[in-house]
């Protein structure tokens, strides 16, 4: 158990760091919604949340086998 878990947060930290290197060069996912005026600023991040979903429902069905 306690590997998987490390295992799981080490994913995680990856795919953070690919999204914050993403950011960083301009690659932005096209299901991100950022809405803006001059003081305030919306982000709602729908891609990125289905990209986790799905890697993270992956990985789990893999791991229950």
């Amino acid at each position: 158990m306690g590997r998987t878990i490390l295992f799981l947060g080490l994913i995680l930290v990856l795919i953070g760091g690919v999204l914050l290197l993403g950011e960083k060069y301009g690659i932005k996912n096209p299901l991100d919604f950022r809405f803006g005026g001059e003081n305030w600023t919306f982000y709602f991040p729908l891609g990125t949340s289905i990209l986790v979903s799905i890697v993270l429902s992956l990985l789990i069905y893999f791991f229950k086998k």
